[in-house]
């Protein structure tokens, strides 16, 4: 990963008085730049087969990492990352070890921390799938 020279066009947002959000910002404003929605990843390789069947921690840094890897197909870095999504079929599957979880998102995305949301869903498109990632990310001109 380089480094974040061109950072300086995203920034947190902070509500004076509010606690610091931990592992999320609270909001991003971006100030121009290219944007790019990342559709909802799943831990698909690059041939569609899903891998970590039935391995939570698997199947999220799979996911995370085809995020990365589209924004990086648009030219960007991880730290262009302004809102993620997370969806999980059992938000337990998420609870059960939030260190390794926040261990394998720096691994993947580093310390840069978007605006997120974890959403608990039904069930998945796809059979096995445990978790889908969402987002959008703004590039420098």
């Amino acid at each position: 990963m380089s480094t974040p020279s061109d950072k300086p066009h995203i920034e947190p947002v902070q509500p004076e008085g509010w606690a610091p959000a931990k592992g999320y910002s609270n909001g991003m404003v971006s100030h121009g730049g290219r944007t790019v929605w990342v559709a909802g990843q799943i831990a698909w390789d690059e041939q569609q087969r899903l891998v970590g069947r039935g391995d939570f921690q698997a199947q999220f840094r799979q996911a995370l990492e085809n995020v990365r890897a589209v924004v990086e197909a648009a030219g960007g870095e991880p730290w262009h990352l302004v809102r993620l999504t997370i969806y999980v079929s059992d938000k337990r599957d998420y609870l059960a070890d939030l260190k390794a979880i926040g261990t394998i998102y720096r691994d993947v995305l580093g310390r840069h921390f978007p605006a997120m949301a974890l959403v608990q869903v039904a069930d998945l498109l796809e059979e096995g799938a445990l978790v889908e990632i969402e987002g959008t990310a703004v590039l420098p001109d």
